[in-house]
């Protein structure tokens, strides 16, 4: 099954219809799986196949994906939600979790969820069934931490 006939089942057994505008933000956010998009450039990449779509259309869309599962809404502290899509192949429940630094903005994703052993210790602790869980590390990546080593402006930090 492709990313259209996905789209376009998850839609129908919600009971929405496969427009051609939804279809378009599907494709694009496809095309761009490993990008973190905002609102905003989703619409600038739309611009290119369909000038005439606005951007209210994208905003409506995105909600649309969010609530029927297709897509993940993020916050990376940064003033605005990006998207990620999710994998129509997947069964996995848990978001993989991401490296955000704090001085270019850079979005890392880091593959493996180291957190599953903490989540068995927190269910046993307090009796609590854990369906999903989303962590955010905040720092400096390591092309910032070079350039701030060349410079010499890497700042000590004081406790």
């Amino acid at each position: 099954m492709n990313g259209s006939d996905h789209l376009i089942k998850i839609l129908e057994d919600k009971g929405y219809k496969s427009t051609t505008q939804r279809i378009l933000v599907y494709d694009i956010l496809a095309e761009n799986k490993d990008k973190h998009l905002s609102t905003e450039e989703i619409y600038e990449l739309i611009k290119h196949k369909n000038p005439k779509m606005g951007i209210a259309t994208i905003y409506r869309t995105l909600q649309l994906f969010e609530e029927t599962g297709l897509v993940y809404k993020h916050n990376f502290d940064d003033g605005c939600s990006r998207y990620e899509i999710l994998s129509p192949n997947s069964n996995e429940i848990h978001q993989h979790h991401h490296l955000v630094c704090k001085k270019c903005g850079e979005i890392i994703e880091v593959k493996e969820d180291l957190m599953n052993s903490l989540e068995e210790i927190i269910e046993k602790q307090y009796n609590f069934e854990i369906l999903n869980h989303v962590v955010k590390f905040t720092g400096i990546c390591s092309q910032c931490r070079n350039k701030e080593n060349e410079n010499g402006n890497r700042k000590e930090t004081q406790a």
